[in-house]
């Protein structure tokens, strides 16, 4: 009681900070920079979802968003009645799930192997080598996999050399390799950028807990367990609950690209339902009502993850 008492004399004899006119000024580029941040957000960010309503009304370009007849729900209501919705949301999903434990997992283990390595020289190599393929387009990564698993290319020819396969295999002819190449795509393109935070965690770790698992006799692997992951704890707790939000995200350059007639039962997203039917079809009503889906359940994601981490203690975003 007596600490308690002191902690609370303590807090009320701290000198309140008052804003004057002298501070503001004092940090009148910072205001600046800030407001133009905040201006920039409101524009982008915060005044497009009023393009939300499109969502709730038949909308036709000449009639506008004022004047568009009003249907409440009924987009909605067709949005889920669709069997190809339906099939779109269990791939984009699925491919989001795969992506963010390959990825998540994968970047990790990158950061805690690569930070193993003695040799300063070949750190520096292999972290500017792992970097590269992230400022690649979509684009050339593709064409990259489609050269790649041709049937006269480099992976068709080491599995027919070592008598994997009797003849090539066209990977992009069946559905079942399709999410696979995704991940893989992800984790080759993304895995080294992913891993600089980690990097960065690991760095801020105090040496001297390194220098008394020593002391104590434990090996690398006890280090990375009983050091490293505990010490990377509250970073891999904080990414995790941002990635979660970015599942139904699972992208769309990649699937489009890459996508045929042959998969295109695994293949679409819902950008790409956005884009063939809302866009291409001229329904944006339908297709600003699949946003909002894909906006709303990633809130729902985020929240609900935060609350089970704010349960168990861990760290949280809010």
């Amino acid at each position: 009681m007596a600490l308690l008492a002191g902690r609370k004399k303590q807090k009320t004899n701290e000198p309140e900070i008052k804003i004057t006119w002298k501070e503001i000024k004092r940090q009148k580029v910072l205001l600046i920079w800030a407001a133009l941040i905040v201006i920039y957000g409101i524009i982008f960010y915060y005044l497009p979802l009023g393009g939300w309503i499109m969502g709730f009304q038949n909308y036709k370009p000449k009639d506008g968003l004022l004047h568009s007849e009003f249907v409440g729900f009924a987009k909605f209501v067709q949005l889920f009645s669709d069997a190809t919705f339906l099939k779109v949301i269990r791939n984009t999903l699925a491919m989001g799930v795969i992506n963010l434990v390959v990825t998540f997992v994968m970047a990790i283990v990158f950061a805690i192997l690569l930070n193993e390595v003695k040799s300063r020289g070949g750190k520096k190599v292999v972290q500017t080598i792992s970097y590269l393929p992230h400022f690649l387009s979509w684009v050339i990564v593709t064409g990259i996999l489609h050269d790649a698993l041709s049937t006269t290319g480099i992976i068709n020819e080491l599995l027919l050399k070592f008598g994997v396969l009797d003849q090539p295999l066209n990977f992009f002819a069946h559905p079942k390799f399709f999410w696979p190449i995704v991940a893989f795509a992800n984790v080759w393109k993304e895995t080294g950028w992913n891993a600089i935070i980690y990097l960065a965690a690991i760095t801020a770790i105090d040496p001297s807990l390194y220098e008394a698992a020593n002391i104590d006799g434990a090996g690398r692997w006890a280090r990375i367990k009983y050091v490293t992951l505990p010490g990377i704890k509250s970073t891999i707790m904080i990414l995790l609950l941002m990635n979660v939000g970015n599942v139904l995200n699972a992208g769309f350059e990649i699937q489009y690209l890459l996508g045929n007639g042959l998969v295109q039962s695994v293949s679409q997203t819902i950008d790409i339902y956005v884009l063939k039917w809302g866009i291409s079809q001229n329904d944006f009503a339908i297709g600003t009502a699949a946003g909002i889906f894909k906006s709303l359940v990633s809130i729902v994601l985020i929240v609900v993850a935060n609350q089970i981490a704010k349960r168990n203690g861990e760290e949280r975003l809010f």
